[in-house]
C-alpha cells in the first residue's frame, strides 16, 4: 500500500494555483453529494452553486485539470470525482498522526471522514504518561516519548497538532525533525517552520471573530437603514479593560 511518505500532489508540478487547489476539496464535497445521490452529470452552474462559488471561477478552475465538460450535457460527476481525488493525492493512503489527546484530539480522532477521504489515523500521541495505552476510538494513545519512532515505523508525513500553544512548536519541531511535512495545525499559535514544510492552521476563534465582525457590521446597516444610530454594544469592564480602567494591550486568544 501506497503512503504518504513517498508520494507528494501533483498539483504543485502542474502549475495549479493555490487559490484553485483551496477550492478542489469544496468541488470534491458537492461531487460526492451528487454521486452517493445517483446523479451521472451536473452543469457548470449547478456545481458552482452547490459548491458556494461562481460558475466561471468554477469552469476556470476546472480547466488546470484538463476538464471542460460536454456543452448541452455538463461534467461527469463520477470522472470529476476520479480526477480531483487523484489532483488531491487522495487515491492513495495518507496516515497521519494526531499529537495531543485532549477534548479537541480525542474529537478528531473520533471523527469518521477520514477514512472515506484517503487519511487513516496510524497513532494518536499524548505527554501525559497516565494516558498511554488507552483507546481513543479504538486506537491506544502512544507516549510523545516514541514520537519519533512512530513517525518512521508507520511512514507518516502529515501531522496534526491539537496541544496547547505553549507545546505546539516543540512538538512541531520534532514531528519535522522525525520527516513529517505537512502540519494541521489546531494549537492557537503560530508554528515556525522550514522551508519545504507546508502548515495549515485551523483558529475556530479566529473564524468566530470574524464572524462577530460581520454580525456587528450588519446590525448597523440595518440600524442606519431604520434612521437610527447603531447603540455601541454594552461590555463588562472584564471583558474589555484591564484592572485600571484601560484596554488591553493584546486581544485574547
Amino acid at each position: 500500500m501506497a503512503t504518504g511518505r513517498t508520494h507528494r500532489p501533483a498539483t504543485r508540478s502542474r502549475g495549479i494555483p493555490e487559490a484553485t487547489v483551496a477550492r478542489l476539496p469544496l468541488y470534491l464535497r458537492a461531487l460526492t453529494a451528487l454521486s452517493e445521490r445517483s446523479v451521472p452529470t451536473v452543469s457548470s452552474e449547478e456545481l458552482a452553486a452547490a459548491a458556494g462559488v461562481n460558475s466561471a471561477k468554477l469552469r476556470k478552475d476546472f480547466s488546470y485539470l484538463g476538464s471542460y465538460g460536454t456543452r448541452g450535457v455538463g461534467y461527469d460527476v463520477e470522472y470529476l470525482v476520479y480526477q480531483i481525488s487523484r489532483e488531491l493525492g487522495l487515491t492513495q493512503d495518507w496516515p497521519v498522526v494526531i499529537v495531543g489527546i485532549g477534548n479537541l484530539g480525542a474529537a478528531l480522532a473520533n471523527y469518521g471522514g477520514f477514512a472515506s477521504r484517503g487519511f487513516r489515523v496510524a497513532a494518536l500521541i499524548d505527554a501525559d504518561p497516565t494516558m498511554a495505552g488507552k483507546p481513543v476510538a479504538g486506537i491506544p494513545v502512544q507516549h510523545s516519548d516514541d514520537l519519533e519512532k512512530i513517525i518512521q515505523d508507520n511512514g507518516v508525513s502529515i501531522g496534526v497538532i491539537a496541544t496547547p500553544a505553549g507545546a505546539a512548536q516543540a512538538v512541531c519541531d520534532r514531528l519535522v525533525a522525525a520527516g513529517v511535512t505537512s502540519i494541521l495545525n489546531f494549537a492557537p499559535t503560530v508554528l515556525s517552520v522550514p522551508e519545504g514544510v507546508d502548515v495549515r492552521k485551523v483558529d475556530l476563534s479566529i473564524e468566530l471573530q470574524i464572524l462577530a465582525f460581520h454580525e456587528q457590521r450588519k446590525a448597523g446597516e440595518v440600524a442606519a437603514s431604520d434612521g437610527g444610530v447603531p447603540a455601541a454594544p454594552a461590555r463588562s469592564q472584564s471583558a474589555d479593560q484591564g484592572p485600571d480602567g484601560d484596554m488591553p494591550a493584546v486581544m485574547p486568544a
